[in-house]
């Protein structure tokens, strides 16, 4: 309590309760979360008597606490005890509101009569002089219990139906609901047993019943003994000071325990059980509210929602209590209310648990397959609509030939039908194309901002049909968040700006995903608990409510549109030579480019004649797959025209199906433009019959002159005659750089142009990594893609895990033997310099590409000189400044296609020493390091010519017996110099 007075014994506090006419339930105004409180019985008066339970109300009590009631109830009050009763336990004050005696407003209006007896003892009021002049004025003006009128005494008594609590028999909770489904039923709340269950008076009926909040419960406040209600004795006069024991006022320790016939164990509340049980008493009890019923459960318990007055507003008890953490949403109950207030309650709690806030405090989170991503926004270019709810957009901040430059994005918290997998004969679900339609004519080429918001590792084995590739893992990590797009788009109906639940919570623009929904194309994922979920998931729960109710797309009835489409990719050529005349009618026909297959070929949809077609320029060829410029001529098609409503003239279809013609995005050949950025070449034979001809001569003139790309090494004059000799005969040349000699012969290279290195440097350069590792949390196993510390520099490089610690890690000590995919070079690390890596970055292919000498064979580190061979070979390479450039000669694909500690393709080549103009192998050989490999001898002309000027620095070596051949000549593999025996032709030899 507040002292306001010192030694005069004045105290301030707030009225929390009106138990009767004469009596109040004053709390200190403190901080402490359940304050001290004090019953107060205003100084020598005696108010009528509300009834018992099933009980008759003496006349006028009801009138008279509701005066009270409504005078005092959660207002600050100053009160003071001007004396005490031991023998009923009871105090006596004086209350003032403000500047004015409460117990004279209540005598002034009638509703209390003063006593004197006590006097003698000192028991009275201070004013009680006062008290008594306003006694008589109220009974010669006849108002409040002293009403004249003959009857009305008899209309001052409630008549009170039997009460429900205690006997379920006396309600009937259906017809009670049946009645009063939805509708607000006004109440007074008269005792609060805990946090989330009520017993109040409904009114006008006065019915008497117990209300379980609705969708949630409080803490319990355990149990008590059982006390069975016996008649109160009566006392005499001296014992209770004149006055006639009330409802409102408690029994004395003596009294219960005569009065008690039966208990039973005593049982503590629940954590917060009592914090629970004060929060709503000081907002609900002896208030007015408003009681929503919900439904009722199989004990005929009545379960409603409840609303109380807060200044012009109302506010729903429950969602308090679980905002401050004092209850914890019951699915039960909650699936009787409306789908948003269910969903306010869900979000309330989920705040809570996040904040640990009071019943949550040592709340430990579920282990959840998500986790939030921080820092992942980006500005971008749509490149492709997968389908509904996934998209790939293009990263403005990453150059275009870089694979890391396309990010896919799965939309945060919806669900599109599926697109199905016509490898595994699966037809797109109802909607899908509708969906991927709708978002491709509004998104392909346009600007977004992506706003990054989870990951969750999906296991690829629970998908239907899914078939694991050899070698690669059954589960896949897929990001998801939001995408705004940033400039207006031609929209209708709702699409044309964000629902009310989003407007000034989103970066800018248009919500995609809410745009999805909102037309019917999608729905809201309902997430476990704690699981991560949009940002604006109440916005997409507005937006599917509004296409349910608008029965859009797939809450429509109708049948959804059907489509059916001749996939001449998968027919004979046969099929696709008889559409030719039908493709050829029109001079140009309207196309949308679904695939690039590669930088020149493309799967085209033709809406017109319903068919899906291979389509190819007409004498432009891009590098093949395992050519420099191949990956970067798809990306830059993809960029250009993926998804883009074209134009194309189709001339011809060739031996395989494929259609040859031109192809025009906004008037503009693409051809063309491919030419002009230096990723293809155009070939001389049929070249006349293209419409465009002259403009692809000067496009590939004109990147020969700036030497882009493929031209980075042309040279006037010099050039073979394009088709005289094949693409594959040519050899390819480029710079590198060596960062990792394993000996053999073989050796680990960068390329010098490749921009990908700078790119992945910048991006870990960019990570934040003070953080060690939490034990438990990160359990890094075989062939994970990590982020190691490399000990030589303590420089953090993309590592693959080789080896482990079997079972759990269990100390930061644990080691574990990793592969850095960009150096190849390879260690043992403790966990404690290992790191989570973000899928973006790891998505990227290791840099490092292993190679071996061409056309000789080196000693393995195990053999005899296999030490020094690796050594030489490390100071030509590691230790040089000098440039280097790599020949490919051939390529071994026996090691699989996956790169990573001694696998994947290896590059066969010559290592040329730029400066000195020799090539390193062949310094191998002079130092008798090397030895000549004959196996290959026959195999042609080429390699015949590179063994013979390579035989002379063999032979030098022999000459001066260096290094292995010390001891004279030590071929003996007689089977490899010999020629391969030929196959016998008709059984003979």
């Amino acid at each position: 309590m507040a002292s306001t007075g010192g030694a005069t014994g004045w105290l301030k506090g707030k009225v929390k309760a009106v138990p009767s006419g004469d009596c109040l339930v004053i709390m200190g105004i403190t901080k402490a979360e359940i304050p001290p409180e004090k019953t107060i019985t205003l100084s020598s008066l005696v108010a009528p008597r509300l009834a018992r339970r099933g009980g008759i109300d003496e006349p006028f009590a009801w009138e008279s606490r509701e005066y009270l009631r409504k005078l005092c109830i959660g207002k600050e009050v100053t009160f003071r005890v001007d004396y005490t009763v031991p023998s009923i336990n009871r105090e006596f004050g004086s209350v003032f509101l403000g500047d004015k005696n409460v117990a004279q407003l209540v005598v002034s209006e009638g509703w209390a009569k003063v006593r004197e007896q006590g006097q003698q003892k000192g028991e009275a009021s201070p004013f009680l002089a006062e008290l008594q002049r306003l006694e008589e004025q109220a009974k010669q003006q006849g108002v409040g219990r002293w009403n004249k009128e003959p009857s009305a005494s008899e209309a001052a008594i409630r008549n009170l139906p039997p009460s429900a609590i205690g006997d379920p028999s006396n309600l009937d909770a259906m017809g009670l609901l049946a009645a009063n489904k939805g509708r607000p039923m006004q109440g007074i709340v008269e005792q609060v047993r805990d946090g989330s269950t009520i017993r109040v008076y409904l009114l006008p009926e006065f019915q008497f019943v117990q209300v379980f909040v609705a969708g949630i419960q409080s803490p319990s406040m355990g149990r008590r003994a059982v006390v069975e209600p016996v008649p109160e004795p009566e006392l005499p006069p001296e014992d209770t000071n004149g006055e006639a024991p009330s409802e409102s006022r408690p029994l004395t320790s003596a009294q219960r325990l005569a009065a008690s016939t039966s208990s039973s164990t005593e049982v503590s509340p629940d954590a917060f059980g009592r914090e629970a049980k004060h929060f709503t008493e000081i907002r609900v009890l002896n208030r007015d509210v408003r009681i929503v019923l919900e439904g009722v459960d199989k004990f005929s318990n009545l379960i409603g929602s409840v609303y109380y007055p807060d200044g012009d507003s109302a506010k729903d008890l429950a969602l308090e209590l679980v905002e401050n953490g004092l209850a914890k949403y019951v699915e039960w109950s909650a699936n009787m209310m409306e789908e948003d207030v269910k969903r306010r309650l869900k979000n309330a709690e989920l705040q809570a648990k996040k904040d640990r806030l009071r019943i949550w405090t040592n709340y430990v989170p579920p282990v959840t397959n998500s986790k939030a991503i921080h820092d992942q926004n980006f500005t971008g270019k749509v490149v492709e609509v997968v389908s509904g709810d996934c998209l790939i957009v293009a990263d403005d901040s990453i150059p275009y030939g870089i694979p890391a430059a396309e990010r896919r994005v799965n939309l945060s918290s919806i669900r599109s039908p599926k697109m199905g997998n016509p490898r595994r004969d699966e037809k797109p679900a109802p909607f899908a194309r509708d969906a991927r339609e709708f978002l491709r004519t509004r998104l392909i080429g346009r600007q977004v901002n992506v706003s990054m918001e989870y990951s969750r590792k999906v296991n690829m084995v629970d998908v239907p049909g899914f078939v694991p590739a050899p070698g690669s893992s059954d589960s896949r990590v897929m990001d998801f968040g939001s995408v705004f797009l940033v400039t207006p788009t031609k929209v209708e109906g709702d699409d044309a700006a964000p629902g009310p639940a989003s407007a000034g919570n989103q970066p800018g623009g248009t919500n995609i995903a809410e745009l999805v929904v909102s037309r019917g194309f999608g729905t809201v994922i309902r997430h476990r608990d704690f699981e991560e979920r949009s940002n604006y998931y109440d916005a997409l729960l507005a937006a599917e409510s509004r296409a349910i109710n608008g029965k859009k797309g797939m809450h429509s009835a109708k049948d959804p549109p059907v489509m059916h489409i001749m996939d001449l990719l998968t027919a004979s050529a046969k099929k696709a030579k008889d559409f030719l005349p039908f493709l050829q009618r029109s001079r140009r026909l309207p196309a949308i480019v679904e695939y690039v297959l590669s930088g020149h070929r493309f799967k085209l949809l033709i809406p017109k004649e319903t068919c899906s077609i291979a389509f190819s320029f007409s004498g432009v060829r891009c590098p093949g797959r395992d050519e420099p410029y191949s990956d970067e001529a798809i990306a830059f098609m993809r960029r250009k025209i993926l998804q883009r409503d074209v134009e194309v003239e189709v001339e011809t279809v060739d031996r395989t199906g494929t259609f040859l013609g031109s192809l025009w995005e906004s008037k503009t050949n693409m051809a063309v433009t491919l030419l002009e950025a230096g990723l293809a070449k155009l070939q001389t034979f049929g070249v006349d019959r293209i419409p465009d001809a002259h403009l692809l001569v000067q496009a590939e003139q004109s990147a020969k002159n700036q030497r882009l790309k493929i031209w980075e090494n042309y040279v006037e004059g010099e050039e073979v005659t394009n088709g005289s000799v094949p693409d594959n005969k040519k050899k390819e040349v480029f710079q590198a750089v060596v960062t990792e000699v394993l000996g053999g012969g073989q050796f680990y290279i960068q390329t010098a142009s490749d921009q990908r290195v700078a790119s992945i440097q910048q991006q870990l350069a960019s990570l934040n990594l003070q953080e060690a590792p939490v034990i438990g949390a990160f359990n890094p196993k075989k062939g994970d893609i990590v982020l190691a510390q490399f000990s030589a520099d303590n420089s953090w490089n993309r590592a693959m895990i080789v080896n482990g610690p079997r079972g759990a890690v269990e100390t930061p000590k644990d080691k574990f033997e990793v592969f850095y995919i960009d150096y190849g070079n390879q260690e043992t690390v403790p966990y404690s310099r290992l790191r989570p890596l973000d899928p973006s970055v790891s998505a990227a292919p290791g840099l490092a590409q292993l190679c071996s000498l061409a056309y000789i064979k080196v000693p393995s580190l195990e053999e005899d000189f296999g030490q020094e061979a690796a050594e030489y070979l490390s100071e030509c390479t590691l230790n040089s400044s000098r440039e280097l450039r790599v020949q490919v000669e051939e390529k071994d694909t026996s090691g699989g296609k996956v790169k990573g500690q001694g696998t994947g393709t290896v590059l066969i080549v010559t290592l040329v020493d730029v400066e000195a103009g020799s090539s390193i192998n062949a310094a191998m050989l002079q130092e008798g390091l090397a030895r000549l490999e004959r196996r290959k001898r026959w195999d042609s002309k080429d390699r015949q010519t590179a063994l013979d000027n390579l035989e002379e620095h063999q032979a030098k070596a022999k000459r001066e017996r260096l290094k292995m051949w010390q001891y004279g000549d030590i071929q003996s593999d007689d089977e490899e110099s010999a020629p391969p025996v030929r196959k016998a032709a008709g059984g003979r030899r």
